[in-house]
């Protein structure tokens, strides 16, 4: 386990540099200005849009650092290569990478490495097998890297308990729903992001 325990005064808290992202436009007032670091979690019901969503963010999350896509569910089947064109992902290729189902002990070891991606996105929570002491300990020994989990859900929760334990644990929290994101977190934002705004209309209306 990893981490600095030390106490601190409140001079170095105050005066501390935290590796933020100046997010701009729809994904500020949506998310705030989050830390390069943590975890996010994003759930909802097929078919509302999630994976979309996940993408779209991934791609602009490549201006900011190096981003492996951990496809657990899914690996490198037509519906997510057609979901990879659908948001240009090709613009970024250089800044992305896809993983075909590769496990979370393989993963860890990938992460090890020099030059590690920064950015790691699991797709799908429940396909990870992990505990909620596995998913601590993944956190613990990464804690300069950011976890985005994709997770399935129960009515308007994250599916199963150990995916209700991370929406607890997690910096920023992504409720999708008819085309719709609304996120919670702890940067500011909060406002609706609209992923596809033709469907979301049919469902929300103006």
């Amino acid at each position: 386990m990893s981490g600095d325990y030390r106490a601190i005064s409140v001079t170095e808290l105050i005066t501390k540099r935290y590796n933020q992202m100046e997010f701009t436009g729809a994904w500020k007032r949506s998310l705030g200005c989050p830390e390069l670091a943590g975890t996010w979690i994003i759930y909802g019901k097929p078919k509302n849009g999630k994976t979309a969503f996940a993408l779209m963010l991934c791609k602009y999350l490549t201006r900011f650092a190096k981003v492996a896509y951990d496809s657990l569910e899914e690996g490198t089947s037509v519906t997510l290569r057609d979901a990879f064109l659908r948001v240009g992902m090709l613009e970024v290729k250089g800044r992305i990478v896809l993983l075909n189902k590769e496990p979370i002990p393989q993963l860890i070891l990938r992460l090890r490495r020099q030059k590690s991606p920064q950015i790691i996105v699991i797709d799908s929570l429940q396909y990870t097998g992990m505990n909620y002491n596995e998913y601590k300990a993944l956190k613990d020994e990464f804690p300069h890297k950011l976890f985005i989990f994709i997770s399935h859900a129960e009515g308007k929760e994250p599916a199963g308990r150990v995916a209700r334990a991370v929406r607890y644990d997690a910096n920023i929290t992504i409720m999708v729903e008819a085309f719709k994101a609304f996120a919670s977190g702890r940067y500011g934002g909060g406002e609706p992001f609209v992923i596809w705004p033709d469907e979301a209309i049919k469902y929300w209306g103006n």
